[in-house]
């Protein structure tokens, strides 16, 4: 049996200190996970459980440590914003995983900008209809090499932040979410069997915003890393 046209590559992250590579297979994001956040978007946050939406695995744009990575600006939009995020990436499957053992499903971590279409992500609010055109466009997840969990501590705190131009845009700290680490995994496992190979995105903190062609954006997570983008 042979395919009828070329088979697709297989999207897949650099692991930080090998030349080995993690191959991706879904990637989900939460929204509105950290409460300034949901509140910036019109949201309460007292009251919201986590809710997740889907970006395509070939979303994925692999930022090499230590590089400025040339990033093209999106068709089809004049309201590009920024989000970063922690990532976790899937190592081992499951489904209803409890909270307790959630985190022994995560192979790693890495930061990661969920790069939203803000204006037709808006059309599609107004109208009811699923955020995709917002934001599962091509490379609209940039992320950096992972780090194994196995030389992290739990990520229950740390600074997460964003600069554009050198300037502060986005700081938090990963203890604001509303939902750790482990209660999204287990809560998104609910309602997907989670695979190896998955990532998931754990939301952003405020100061979301615009940027346009030129503009640098730098971004990072305490101890787990860091990413910078050049708008082209």
């Amino acid at each position: 049996m042979t395919f009828v046209i070329a088979q697709p590559s297989v999207p897949a992250l650099p692991v930080v200190g090998s030349d080995d590579l993690f191959p991706v297979r879904r990637i989900y994001c939460v929204g509105r996970n950290y409460a300034a956040h949901a509140r910036e978007m019109g949201s309460d946050p007292s009251r919201e459980p986590p809710f997740f939406f889907c970006k395509p695995a070939d979303a994925v744009v692999p930022v090499p440590p230590d590089e400025c990575v040339e990033w093209p600006y999106p068709m089809a939009t004049s309201n590009l914003h920024h989000e970063v995020e922690l990532v976790l990436a899937v190592g081992r499957g499951g489904e209803n995983i409890a909270v307790e053992q959630a985190l022994t499903h995560v192979w790693g971590y890495a930061v990661g900008l969920d790069m939203t279409r803000r204006d037709l992500q808006g059309v599609m609010k107004d109208q009811g209809r699923p955020w995709e055109i917002g934001k599962a466009f091509d490379r609209s997840a940039p992320i950096s090499p992972l780090v194994p969990a196995t030389a992290l501590a739990r990520p229950e705190r740390g600074e997460i932040w964003l600069d554009v131009n050198g300037v502060r845009r986005q700081q938090g700290d990963l203890g604001d979410m509303i939902w750790s680490v482990a209660e999204v995994l287990a809560r998104l496992s609910g309602w997907f069997r989670l695979e190896p190979g998955d990532l998931i995105m754990t939301g952003t903190p405020e100061g979301v915003g615009a940027v346009k062609a030129g503009d640098r954006i730098e971004a990072g997570v305490e101890g787990v890393g860091r990413l910078r983008l050049l708008v082209t």
